[in-house]
């Protein structure tokens, strides 16, 4: 199977596997090649694929989709960091996600003020 993780703005994994393991809403999952096509709503968490050479590999995300049609099986989500092992992908995690949280933090304060701005503006207009 080819999987694809994709961020709005960046694809994080473009790797040949041949299991998928996940976790959705109502519990864990996994995909073999000849699974039957699949759509899923995604749980933060760890996605771990088997690559052909017998290698696990692992992804933190955060909330996604993840679609298997025929041999592509897709991913978008909010928020994804590769990891060789648990403890690494862990710190990874707190450091990537803490900046992504302060920057969105940032973002709707500024957004906040600007609403702020607009409806004074409106009452001046009184």
């Amino acid at each position: 199977m080819r999987l694809e993780v994709f961020e709005p703005t960046r694809v994080v994994v473009v790797a040949e596997a041949t299991r998928v393991f996940g976790e959705a809403a109502n519990g864990a999952f996994c995909l073999l090649p000849r699974h039957v096509d699949f759509v899923t709503a995604l749980v933060p968490g760890v996605l771990e694929y088997l690559t052909p050479q017998g290698a696990m590999k692992l992804i933190a995300v955060d909330e996604g989709v993840l679609v298997k049609a025929g041999e592509q099986v897709r991913v978008s989500t909010r928020r994804a960091v590769e990891g060789e092992d648990l403890e690494t992908l862990r710190d990874t995690v707190v450091s990537e996600f803490r900046h992504h949280d302060e920057h969105d933090r940032i973002a709707r304060s500024a957004l906040a003020r600007l609403e702020a701005s607009v409806v004074r503006c409106f009452i001046g207009l009184r």
